[in-house]
C-alpha cells in the first residue's frame, strides 16, 4: 500500500471517529475483564487503549476478575476447589488466597497504568489510578443446597466515592471483593460487581471483555447489535452462545433495564478491540440496547451540520446540488434523517406540489459505510408514505448519476415538461439531470 493511500485511510478513519470522540467526552464507561487478560499478558496493550480513552475525557472504571490466578494459588496450596450454582465456594483457606491474589493483581494493574516510558503510548500520560472499598457486600448464602460461606453478593455501591474520583480525573479500579459493615470480606463475581457499579453510576456503557467474538447468528456470523428483546430470543434459541455470553448476558440485561445506556461484548484476544468497537460505525463486537439503535425522524436545526456532511461530498462528485447551511436550515422542515446509534447516517428531502399531485424527493444521501444496507430504501419508503398521505400520485427525482438505482425501485425516465411548471422553471439545463417519475396511484401522467 502506498503512502498516499495509507494517509487517506488514516485521515478518513480519524474523521469518521470524530463524532464518537465528541460524544464520549465526559461519559462514564465501566469495563469488566477476567483474570485471563492479566495472566495472558494482554493488559499492557489494553492499558495503552485505556490511556487514550482517558486522554479523550472518558471516565473509566475497571472491574477485574481473578479466577485463573486464584485457581493456581489454590492448587499450589492443595486447597480443594468447589463451585455451586456457578459461584466459588469460598471457605477460610480459599478466602485467604482470594485476598492475597486480589491485592497482587490490583498492584499489577496500578503499576502498569502508572507507566510512562518514552516512545510508548503511556509517555507523559500522567494517568492517576484510584481504588478503595467501594463495594458493600453480604453473604450469598446457600445455593443448590451448598453454603457458599465467604462468597458474597453486592449489597450497595459507594457511587458517590467513585464519582468524586472520576470527577478528579482518576481512573478507578474496583476489585471483586466486598466488605460488610461488621468488617467481613466477601469474594464476589466480577460480572455482578461490574453490572452493579454501572447501574449505580448510571454509566453510559458497560463493556465485557471475553473469550468470544460476541453473539453469533445461525450462520456463525457476528451480530453487531440487538435489543434486549431480540437478545433474549437469540439466547433462548441459539446453539452458538459462548459460555461467557451466557454468563454475562443476564447482568447486561439487568444493567440496561436499570438505566445503563449500552452494553458491549468484545473479544479480549483482538488487539485494540475496544477502540475498534467504540470508534467505528460497525464495531467489532456485539452491542446490546434496550431499544433499537436505528431511528427515522424529522430533521431538526441541530442536524444541519450533519446533513451537510452527508450531502456536500456527493455534491463535489456531481451527484447532488451543493447546498449552503442557510439553504438547508431554511428547508429543514422538508428533511427526514436516519440515525444509527445517535449518529446521523442518512437524509432525504420531500417537496410536495399539491395542485399538480406531484412531489419531489431530493437530497437523498447515505453515509458511505452504510450504502450497502437498506437505508436508501427506508428513506424512499418514508417519502412515498408522505406522498400517499397527502394524496399525491406522482413522485419524481432529478439525478445525474444514480438513475439505475431509482429505476430498480420503480421509477421510469420522463421529460422535464412533465414536471410541475414551477419546478420546470428551476431546472438547471447545464446539469442535464435525468427526470425520473414513480407513479403512486392509478392515474398516470
Amino acid at each position: 500500500m502506498n503512502i498516499k493511500k495509507q494517509s487517506a485511510q488514516f485521515v478518513r478513519w480519524f474523521r469518521d471517529a470524530a463524532p464518537y470522540i465528541h460524544a464520549f467526552r465526559g461519559r462514564t464507561f465501566v469495563l469488566a475483564f477476567g483474570g485471563e487478560v492479566l495472566s495472558d499478558g494482554q493488559f499492557m496493550s489494553l492499558a495503552h487503549d485505556l490511556n487514550l480513552l482517558n486522554s479523550l475525557g472518558v471516565k473509566l472504571v475497571l472491574v477485574y476478575g481473578m479466577r485463573p490466578q486464584v485457581e493456581q494459588k489454590l492448587r499450589l496450596q492443595a486447597v480443594p476447589i468447589s463451585y455451586a450454582a456457578g459461584l466459588r465456594v469460598t471457605d477460610e483457606k480459599a478466602l485467604e488466597c482470594v485476598i492475597e491474589v486480589s491485592g497482587r493483581l490490583r498492584a499489577e494493574i496500578e503499576a502498569t497504568l502508572s507507566m510512562g516510558l518514552a516512545d510508548s503510548p503511556m509517555h507523559n500520560a500522567g494517568l492517576r489510578v484510584s481504588s478503595g472499598n467501594f463495594i458493600v457486600a453480604r453473604p450469598a448464602g446457600i445455593r443448590d443446597g451448598v453454603d457458599l460461606q465467604h462468597t458474597g453478593e453486592v449489597r450497595r455501591v459507594d457511587a458517590a466515592a467513585i464519582r468524586s474520583r472520576l470527577d478528579f480525573g482518576d481512573l478507578v479500579v474496583v476489585s471483586p471483593l466486598g466488605y460488610s459493615p461488621t468488617g467481613e470480606v466477601f469474594n464476589l463475581a466480577v460480572e455482578e460487581v461490574a453490572a452493579q457499579v454501572a447501574i449505580s453510576l448510571a454509566a453510559d456503557k458497560l463493556i465485557f471483555l471475553m473469550d468470544a467474538q460476541g453473539a453469533l447468528d445461525d450462520r456463525n456470523e457476528l451480530i453487531r447489535s440487538f435489543t434486549v428483546k431480540e437478545g433474549l430470543a437469540w439466547l433462548q434459541r441459539t446453539k452458538q452462545a459462548d459460555e461467557d455470553m451466557q454468563l454475562f448476558f443476564p447482568h447486561a440485561v439487568q444493567a440496561l433495564r436499570k438505566g445503563v445506556h449500552r452494553t458491549h461484548f468484545i473479544d479480549r484476544n483482538q488487539d485494540g478491540a475496544i477502540l475498534h468497537e467504540l470508534f467505528t460505525l460497525d464495531g467489532c463486537g456485539t452491542m446490546l440496547t434496550i431499544d433499537s439503535i436505528d431511528s427515522l425522524r424529522p430533521a431538526q436545526i441541530e442536524d444541519v451540520p450533519a446533513i451537510l456532511a452527508l450531502v456536500n461530498p456527493l455534491a463535489e462528485q456531481g451527484s447532488l446540488v451543493r447546498r449552503t447551511p442557510e439553504q438547508v436550515e431554511q428547508d429543514i422542515r422538508h428533511f427526514t434523517v436516519v440515525e444509527h446509534d445517535g449518529l446521523l447516517i442518512g437524509c432525504a428531502a420531500f417537496y410536495p406540489f399539491l395542485k399538480e399531485s406531484f412531489a419531489e424527493m431530493a437530497c437523498l444521501a447515505v453515509h458511505p459505510h452504510y450504502r450497502a444496507g437498506q437505508w436508501g430504501e427506508l428513506l424512499l419508503d418514508h417519502v412515498i408514505s408522505l406522498a400517499k398521505e397527502q394524496g399525491i400520485k406522482n413522485l419524481f427525482v432529478l439525478t445525474t448519476r444514480t438513475a439505475h438505482w431509482f429505476i430498480e425501485h420503480g421509477f421510469v425516465e420522463s421529460e422535464v415538461s412533465r414536471l410541475p411548471k414551477s419546478r420546470q422553471e428551476l431546472y438547471n439545463s447545464q446539469r442535464r439531470s435525468k427526470v425520473l417519475i414513480r407513479f403512486l396511484g392509478e392515474c398516470r401522467v
